[in-house]
């Protein structure tokens, strides 16, 4: 300790030292310069006051003074209004105690703000007051972070310095030369269709060899007798026997062996005379039992031996289990199982012969179970022995005695509540109260909160009556119209009737649209902004043109740039080709980043335009399932998520000279990941230019945190705007924003409107409200045009928005938070903010991410009110009060990182070799809750193991660009046989439902998809609905005949041709299970066990993991089957917690496929479940419910 202190006391010394040495340090030329220019204006504004004296030692001394009173004001923090107010009368005393005249309060202000500004003094004194703070600030962060790291060390684990290696073989095998040194394993070509990677065996992999495959014959055609027989095994043999219920074969190689070969065993239209005794035929071992062998014949190509079921061969898994035993100890540190506790093994030996392994009672066959009284019958006779064997009712002539079939005891299935190593005592399972997740709502009992609330309660209303009024409609119009022409008399007026119903009903089916939306179409197709003006003219009337080479000049003189600008000054499409013209490209690519899809692919299509090519040519875009660029590629845009998968595969991006991370103000999770990453990367490559874009104001906070990065300001044409609030709340602001469109499109001169609302659902309900209030008025009011605006929208209409009104009318505008900054539309004038908006937010109720209807913040607001001043001075109209405005508000919006489920995040991030969660530099750190919830829902999984590194299946699932229970289901049905399958269903989830409802045909379109219905599920109705498309060569008529989207089915059809060129790429096998459904649905389960829920005795299902009620779906292939256990794929929350896309599967699965999740409950114990269950006996209805009680029992 004394030592410790000592050395202090040295490093303390050391600093004084340092001080009075930079303090003693004489200025250098540039700074005498500046003393001596400032000692000069001193000196000229202090001589009126001195009877024209012009003393610059005088001077110096004033300026001295002057430094002193700034450094005791604490200028380096910089001066307000008032604190300047404070040092100019403090420096006006100073300077009279020293002699000095009256001088005046203005004076002593400017020689204040000019000693601040131009004295060298102070300049190093303010960086050396800055750099103090800085490192106090640092050293308080790493007491905060080394505090963290303390509580939670499996948060805080060493990093790598590279990203973890994935072998070249997908597969934990390596094929070693004599020097045992390991050899490259060739790349598998790519594939160009499915049928040729199941019918071929080229592209398996360098482990697997022919025979293993499947093919080939056995016997002579290997050149070597197998040494003992093996299921799934080919041998030649001889018919010795032909009988009317199959043929008895003798193998060659086996002398003595001999099997039965039954008729549901040969080929199809089996006649006795088919084969004759001593035919020679190749036979397969589909089942061992003691010493009988049960054989096959039509699985076999009789005339090459070949295998016909080659997916049901496990040689090749056999291989896999033993060179996996044989592996480094490297390898067994992340073991070569699919899920903590689950062995590859035992999955396999179940596919091959059941549950139970190769032998055992549990393989033999069962019969049918018997009746309590057929088996007391059998069993006294069996005793009496009056019977012989074979008429024993459990003997069977092939396999003898058989099982009875016993009955299954329902099992009972609870969590494990097992924390991992690397996690124990810091989980909310070990009692931790500090894992709360960041509030996104600032004040939940305030009157914004209570106002989003009222309005869910307020569409399920408008929902309700809307479905009421239907229903009485259809219920009103009689259903034979042919009667009053049927009838000889009938009422006056009731033919006209029926004609008249039958042309509402034709004009109902031929255009089912509401009356409103078909105004709002756009006859014309067009996208984007019409401009007569040339590409170039174009070009150069964007504000980012007028300040072309000051930008350019700062992108050289800098690594690091934060531009700001609004939207629509040019920012996204032009600097690309300003990097470009600056000669970035001769080193590399230049990256664009964009938050969203559509904008990744929209900007690319006008850049490449303006450049002058073809798109995927010099400019590209790369999307999720979508790359089109090609090697001459020079500019290219993308999603956020795809650069970082870029950066798992390259950590230091060498293919880039530039990246640009456009519209970072929107705060993405994957843009505040890469922020942290590539600010690391920027002390690697010093070469790399990174230019940071944003359309708010807030640029400071991106500057701080990119080493205070200058700041390029691109102005905008801003008008005044008026803002107005209102008196009280508003408990129904849908209805307010309708009120207030109205009176300012009665009362206020001519402008075009904004109002913002939450979703497609309100905007819909609010344009159809004002549009029949409009159509009420008449020809009182002039004409307003009622323009929607939401991402689901076609591209057509939403180009509508950008058209001017037409004279004598006025547009209407009502959009999402779309229009905050992603859009500019010019001639708004007005301004209706409700004050909401939807935000992504993970709901620990649901145990996924959903769209939360919150509060939007002060700096949203302001956003929402520059759109009234872009064209002239405007007005704003804020549906709330201002105390609401200022106390309710947050001040800037709670970044996504911070809200939402950060699971595929970590595993990316593990990936990239960063253990430590905790001292990543993120901006704005996450809660440690959210990453503690991330870390055990990957260790569920199986992408962790028990010390929280990431296993070999981790860095698997990292590779697929699909949420990791997706990854784990895919994975696992390579092992499980069912790979073809589960392609195709995983690409069914990843798009939106291809099913259809016709508001006019919604009875025919049940009938249609009642036909898809599987009795295992929807996931299985999915797989049916593509394979049905399929077999009608991808068919759009079929699509249409069915009520099914052709463009959801094409979307499906590209996200399983990039599957399958990720396969490919890591020789994952793709094998089709036929209709073997059980594997499918295990191999669903293994990565959705999460998602399990038990039929609740009462009503509906309950959620395993939370107790959560829970409903099926009325879509659903299983509504009103209501199985004991199933999995659902997502929650959703209409006028109940609906499930999903559910799946029957059977409770024992879940403790088989997460061994460390679920466990099977004690049958002695009351599960928690069980506790939960509340009696409800059955009541008359003369009794009050509750009226029955035990105690009222007589007797």
């Amino acid at each position: 300790m004394a030592k410790d202190e000592k050395y202090k006391k040295g490093d303390e010394s050391k600093d004084k030292k340092q001080k009075k040495k930079d303090a003693a340090a004489p200025l250098t030329p540039v700074e005498r310069m500046e003393d001596m220019a400032l000692t000069s204006r001193v000196t000229e504004a202090l001589s009126p006051y001195l009877n024209g004296l012009t003393d610059k030692t005088l001077s110096e001394f004033i300026i001295h003074l002057t430094e002193k009173q700034l450094k005791k004001t604490g200028a380096f923090e910089g001066l307000g209004t008032q604190k300047l107010l404070e040092a100019s009368q403090a420096l006006k005393s100073k300077l009279g105690e020293n002699g000095a005249p009256d001088l005046p309060l203005s004076l002593c202000k400017h020689l204040l703000e000019w000693t601040e500004t131009q004295s060298p003094r102070m300049k190093r004194w303010k960086k050396k007051q800055e750099e103090k703070l800085q490192k106090q600030a640092e050293q308080v962060k790493d007491r905060a972070d080394h505090s963290l790291s303390a509580s939670f060390p499996g948060l805080a684990k060493s990093n790598l310095n590279h990203p973890v290696p994935l072998d070249g073989d997908f597969y934990e095998h390596s094929t070693k030369d004599k020097n045992g040194d390991k050899k490259p394993q060739p790349e598998a070509p790519p594939s160009t269709s499915d049928s040729s990677r199941r019918r071929g065996i080229s592209n398996l992999p360098a482990w697997m060899t022919k025979d293993d495959a499947g093919g080939g014959g056995a016997g002579k055609k290997r050149g070597r007798s197998p040494p003992r027989l093996e299921i799934h095994e080919i041998y030649p043999g001889r018919v010795e026997q032909v009988l009317d219920f199959g043929i008895r074969v003798s193998l060659n190689d086996f002398s003595g062996k001999d099997g039965m070969v039954h008729k549901n065993q040969l080929p199809n239209n089996y006649q006795r005379g088919d084969f004759r005794k001593g035919q020679a035929v190749w036979v397969k071992i589909i089942s061992m039992h003691q010493q009988k062998l049960i054989l096959s014949i039509k699985d076999v190509d009789q005339t090459t031996g070949e295998d016909k079921m080659p997916f049901r061969k496990t040689a090749a898994m056999e291989d896999v289990t033993v060179n996996t035993k044989t592996s480094t100890k490297a390898s067994l540190s992340s073991t070569a199982v699919v899920h903590p506790g689950l062995d590859v093994d035992k999955l396999r030996e179940e596919q091959r012969h059941g549950p139970g392994g190769a032998t055992g009672r549990s393989f033999r066959p069962t019969k049918q179970a018997l009746t309590e009284h057929e088996l007391f019958e059998a069993q006294q006779l069996i005793k009496s022995g009056v019977l012989p064997i074979e008429q024993y009712p459990t003997y069977d002539p092939e396999l003898g005695m058989l099982a009875v079939e016993e009955t299954e005891e329902e099992t009972e299935v609870e969590l494990a509540e097992v924390e991992p190593n690397f996690l124990r005592g810091q989980t909310k399972k070990s009692g931790r109260r500090d894992l709360e997740p960041i509030k996104i709502v600032k004040n939940p009992d305030g009157s914004l909160q209570r106002a989003a609330l009222q309005q869910g309660t307020l569409a399920k209303e408008r929902r309700e009556l809307r479905q009421a009024q239907a229903n009485q409609l259809i219920d009103s119009i009689p259903k034979d119209l042919n009667r009053p022409w049927e009838d000889p008399l009938p009422e006056a007026g009731e033919r006209h009737f029926a004609q008249e119903l039958r042309s509402i009903n034709i004009m109902s089916q031929m255009d089912g649209a509401p009356e409103w939306k078909q105004k709002a179409e756009n006859k014309t197709l067009s996208y984007g902004i019409i401009s007569n003006k040339s590409i170039k003219e174009q070009r150069e009337s964007l504000p980012i043109y007028k300040l072309k080479k000051e930008l350019m000049a700062a992108i050289s003189t800098n690594q690091i740039l934060v531009v700001i600008g609004e939207t629509g000054s040019g920012k996204t499409t032009q600097m690309t080709q300003y990097l470009d013209e600056l000669g970035v490209t001769k080193r590399g690519m230049i990256g664009c980043t964009q938050p969203r899809r559509v904008a990744a692919v929209s900007v690319a299509k006008r850049v490449a335009e303006e450049y002058g090519c073809a798109l995927g040519e010099q400019v590209g875009y790369s999307i999720r399932f979508e790359d089109v660029t090609s090697s001459d590629t020079i500019i290219k845009y993308m999603t956020d998520g795809m650069l970082m998968r870029e950066y798992l595969a390259d950590n230091d991006l060498k293919r880039y000279a530039a990246l640009m991370l456009d519209e970072a103000h929107e705060r993405t999770i994957h843009t505040d990941v890469l922020f942290g990453l590539l600010k690391d990367l920027c002390r690697r490559r010093p070469d790399l230019k990174i230019i940071v874009t944003s359309a708010t104001l807030d640029a400071e906070k991106f500057s701080t945190y990119f080493f205070q990065s200058p700041i390029f300001t691109i102005p905008g044409r801003t008008f005044p705007v008026e803002i107005l609030y209102t008196k009280e709340p508003e408990s129904d602001y849908l209805d307010a924003a309708l009120i207030t469109v109205m009176q300012i499109h009665l009362s206020e001169p001519a402008g075009d409107i904004l109002v913002f609302l939450t979703g497609q659902e309100e905007i819909d309900t609010c344009c159809e409200t004002l549009y029949t209030r409009m159509q009420a008025l008449g020809d009182l009011a002039p004409e307003l045009i009622i323009l929607p605006v939401y991402s689901a929208l076609p591209s057509e209409m939403q180009s509508r928005i950008f058209e001017p009104a037409p004279a004598g009318s006025r547009k209407c505008v009502v959009a999402t938070n779309i229009a905050e900054a992603s859009l500019t539309i010019d001639g708004i004038y007005y301004v209706v903010d409700p004050g909401f908006s939807k935000q992504k937010a993970f709901n620990p109720k649901l145990g996924m991410d959903s769209l939360v209807v919150t509060p939007i913040s002060q700096a949203s607001a302001r956003q929402r009110a520059g759109r009234a001043g872009r064209t002239g001075p405007g007005k704003c109209y804020r549906l709330y009060t201002e105390h609401a405005f200022k106390t309710e508000m947050l001040p800037t919006n709670i970044p996504e990182i911070q809200r939402t489920n950060l699971g595929n995040v970590v595993l990316q991030l593990k990936a990239m070799g960063i253990n430590d969660l905790l001292g990543f530099d993120f901006m704005d750190p996450p809660p440690v809750a959210t990453l503690v919830g991330a870390l055990e829902s990957l260790y569920a999984l199986g992408a962790l193991d028990e010390e929280g590194l990431l296993s070999r299946l981790g860095r698997k699932m990292a590779e697929f660009p699909l949420e990791p229970n997706l990854s784990k289901m895919l994975i696992l049905s390579v092992d499980l046989g069912c790979s073809e399958e589960i392609l195709t269903i995983t690409a069914m989830l990843s798009v939106e439902n291809p099913f259809y409802r016709p508001k006019d045909k919604q009875a025919q379109a049940d009938m249609r998809k009642a036909k898809f219905h599987q009795a295992e599920g929807d996931h299985l109705t999915l797989l049916t609905v593509y394979k049905g498309w399929e077999a009608s060569k991808f068919s759009s008529p079929w699509c249409f005949e069915n009520f099914i989207q052709a463009r959801s089915m094409r979307r499906a059809q590209d996200v399983r041709k990039q599957l399958v060129t990720i396969m490919d790429r890591y020789r994952l096998l793709l094998i089709s299970a036929g209709k073997n459904y059980k594997i499918i649905c295990k191999a669903i389960t293994a990565g959705f066990f999460t998602n399990a829920a038990k039929k609740d005795p009462q009503e509906g299902y309950r959620t395993l993991v939370d107790q959560n009620p829970v409903y099926i779906h009325p879509s659903s292939a299983l509504f009103n089957k209501n199985p004991e256990y199933l999995i659902y794929h997502e929650l959703v929350l209409t006028t109940k917690e609906y499930m999903r896309n559910v799946m029957v599967i059977d409770a024992k699965w879940l403790t088989e496929l997460a061994p460390n999740f679920y466990k099977t409950a004690d049958p002695n114990k009351i599960t928690k479940q069980k506790r939960k269950e509340k009696i409800e006996p059955l009541f008359d209805r003369f009794n009050p419910k509750d009226a029955w009680r035990l105690s009222r029992r007589k007797g």
